[in-house]
């Protein structure tokens, strides 16, 4: 159907925060599984993600990846579930510039610190983060606001920023901080949440066979 929507993934990837915001959106979708070996390397997938990477969607046959524009897109396709300020909203501001924030600069200061790559000081001005402790205070204000990122609604903002918090904490890549613990437990709680989490833990039950 010329609406079909397609998600690629894999359940140990980011895809996880996909399938979150799909199950928030309530609307039917079509999942594929692929493997890190031959099929994310395949042809078919090649032509919707260069990278060989998951997770990718596609809608209508028009492909979307990177998870931050994933949610972004899918907000807006679907204005129905609520999960961007509505067009011409004040809130459309801090709506984008956390869900990239998060997925720019605190991403690049993560692995950074995974890998252990440590920035001179005099070339701090020269890459997007700066230092850890610059965008982690900055997001720590942020959250530690109030419940939601932008208006007083959940967004796609709230759940990608919550998303790569409890990742980048479980995994020791952020540190945990009170604001941050409390932002992750009150968002990963929602029913599609949990609700996505048990799908990718049933499907991780069933690896190796997929790919």
């Amino acid at each position: 159907m010329a609406d079909d929507l397609v998600f690629y993934t894999h359940p140990q990837s980011r895809g996880r925060t996909v399938r979150w915001m799909l199950e928030e959106l309530g609307q039917p979708y079509r999942t594929e599984i692929l493997g890190y070996g031959q099929s994310m390397k395949a042809a078919p997938f090649l032509a919707i993600n260069p990278m060989g990477k998951v997770p990718a969607i596609t809608h209508g046959g028009t492909p979307v990846t990177e998870v931050a524009a994933i949610c972004a897109y899918l907000a807006d396709a679907f204005p129905a579930a609520g999960l961007a300020p509505h067009s011409g909203s004040l809130a459309r501001g801090p709506y984008y510039r956390w869900l990239f924030f998060a997925a720019g600069p605190v991403e690049s200061a993560m692995f950074a610190k995974l890998l252990r790559f440590e920035v001179p000081s005099d070339q701090e001005r020269a890459v997007g983060f700066g230092t850890m402790g610059q965008v982690l205070d900055t997001l720590e204000g942020a959250v530690a606001k109030g419940p939601y990122l932008a208006g007083d609604a959940f967004t796609a903002a709230d759940l990608y920023v919550a998303a790569f918090l409890g990742f980048g904490m479980m995994f020791g890549g952020i540190e945990k901080r009170p604001a941050f613990e409390a932002f992750v437990g009150r968002h990963m709680g929602r029913p599609a949440a949990i609700r996505a989490r048990e799908i990718d833990d049933a499907a991780m039950q069933q690896q190796p066979s997929a790919g």
